[in-house]
């Protein structure tokens, strides 16, 4: 891989986790997640291997589905409290979405299954 390439992913993985870190809007927590993901998969599949490629498409699709989930609860979340800021959760069910989908994006035990082999 190309040196600069490697230090754009890597800068805009800085980027997209302190994006995440600093957010007080669910949009630009999104947001901040979504770099990070896209940063992450040339990373996995720099090597041209069969089975590196397969790893990031699983990466590529269990993160995908984590920030539907995600979006999902903030939008919730917002038709019940009407605020898209993130220390207002309050609804029961936005929580357990988000529960369950930082629980996807981190690899955590109900939903591990695919952190092994990525």
């Amino acid at each position: 891989m190309n040196p600069y390439a490697k230090l754009t992913f890597s800068l805009s993985l800085m980027l997209g986790t302190t994006i995440t870190i600093s957010s007080s809007h669910w949009m630009s927590a999104w947001a901040g997640l979504e770099i990070n993901t896209l940063a992450v998969i040339p990373l996995i599949s720099k090597s041209h291997h069969p089975r590196a490629i397969e790893a990031a498409i699983k990466y590529f699709l269990v993160q995908a589905a984590a920030s539907t989930l995600l979006l999902f609860s903030s939008m919730i979340n917002a038709w019940h409290t009407g605020q898209w800021d993130i220390t207002q959760l309050n609804h029961p069910t936005s929580s357990l979405l988000l529960t369950t989908a930082i629980a996807m994006k981190l690899g955590l035990v109900p939903f591990h299954f695919w952190f092994p082999e990525v």
